[in-house]
């Protein structure tokens, strides 16, 4: 007995240094930004074209709404809650923003005001549903899966009623050149989405990294318990949370509507396991109380090589999900492991 005794204790100190050097590894800011150019180095023989310039800009292009999504649904899962809702707040926002300034009987058709009334429209539905989850998260203290879960299925519901309402086709045509130029066009070079994108990024680093309202937040999704006993304003932290989540998805419907040239009640309908897997696998905890808005970018940009790869290869839609649901799942089973490691230190 004292012998195995003193082996177990001998053997504990070697094996927790190890777990810690891995637990080192896996919180590397930068470990999912080396997990791309690795999966680029490894992809590349088999599609060259994936460093072609028109594929680069495909990627850019595709990565910006959801990157702005990405970056309000990190402010929620550092809180420790999820919104779901987003998809449906990108449809409504898409089709209201649309009805305003169309040509086609649209509220301000024709009007110098028609645009700016649009994009002050869209960022009020997002707004809107953001304050209805989140109060009924602190008010109600309802979960924020069942809340943004019952918000999706109504506002995607009710944008399909409002295209049936204001147009006799499944989407709100004839936008003006305004606000359709906001996708192609660009300053200094840069795209305006890209800018757009940047500067929405390095505001919420900078509120997160650098505000009290962020250590706030992580310290809601550390412990909200205990940071309601240190005088942390929970539940307006919480509700400020979802506020960002609504108006950066609103953001984002600005993107794929001047995109598609249309207001279309399933805009960014599929992206939402693509948003959380990509903020997940960036290294945002689904615990709460970790996560960065430079990890999420990385995270969205994994998440997008690897579809285009797969498309580039011809891998059908199946497969793609597949491997798409595969690494998201292997990201949330990190997640837990980091989490285990955490508390066990």
């Amino acid at each position: 007995m004292p012998l195995s005794a003193s082996s177990d204790t001998l053997a504990a100190p070697t094996e927790r240094p190890r777990a810690l050097r891995w637990a080192k590894i896996l919180l590397s800011e930068y470990f999912v930004l080396v997990l791309c150019v690795v999966y680029v180095a490894a992809i590349y023989p088999f599609v060259p074209e994936i460093l072609s310039w028109e594929v680069s800009s495909n990627i850019l292009g595709d990565m910006m709404p959801l990157l702005v999504v990405g970056i309000g649904q990190t402010f929620v899962l550092i809180i420790a809650g999820i919104d779901l809702s987003i998809t449906a707040i990108i449809s409504m926002a898409a089709v209201v923003g649309a009805s305003v300034m169309t040509g086609t009987d649209g509220y301000l058709s024709g009007s110098a005001l028609a645009v700016p009334a649009a994009i002050v429209a869209m960022l009020a539905v997002g707004v809107l549903v953001g304050a209805v989850n989140g109060l009924s998260v602190v008010k109600l203290n309802m979960p924020s899966f069942i809340v943004t879960l019952g918000t999706r299925m109504f506002f995607a519901g009710l944008a399909i009623w409002y295209v049936t309402f204001h147009s006799t086709s499944s989407s709100i045509a004839n936008l003006p050149e305004g606000f359709t130029s906001f996708a192609t066009g660009a300053v200094l070079g840069v795209p305006y989405t890209v800018a757009l994108a940047v500067f929405i990024g390095l505001s919420a680093h900078v509120l997160l990294s650098h505000t009290q309202f962020g250590r706030w937040v992580y310290a809601v999704g550390a412990n909200s318990s205990a940071a309601r006993i240190s005088g942390v304003p929970v539940s307006r932290t919480i509700l400020l949370t979802f506020l960002i989540s609504g108006a950066c998805a609103s953001v984002a419907a600005m993107m794929y509507a001047s995109r598609m040239q249309t207001g279309s009640p399933i805009a960014g309908e599929n992206i939402l396991l693509d948003v959380i897997g990509a903020v997940v696998i960036g290294g945002t905890s689904l615990f709460g109380g970790k996560g960065k808005i430079v990890w999420t970018v990385f995270g969205v940009l994994f998440l997008l090589l690897i579809d285009t790869s797969m498309k580039l290869l011809g891998s059908s839609l199946f497969m793609i999900y597949i491997i798409k649901g595969g690494v998201i799942l292997l990201a949330a089973t990190v997640d837990t492991f980091r989490h285990h490691l955490l508390v066990n230190r």
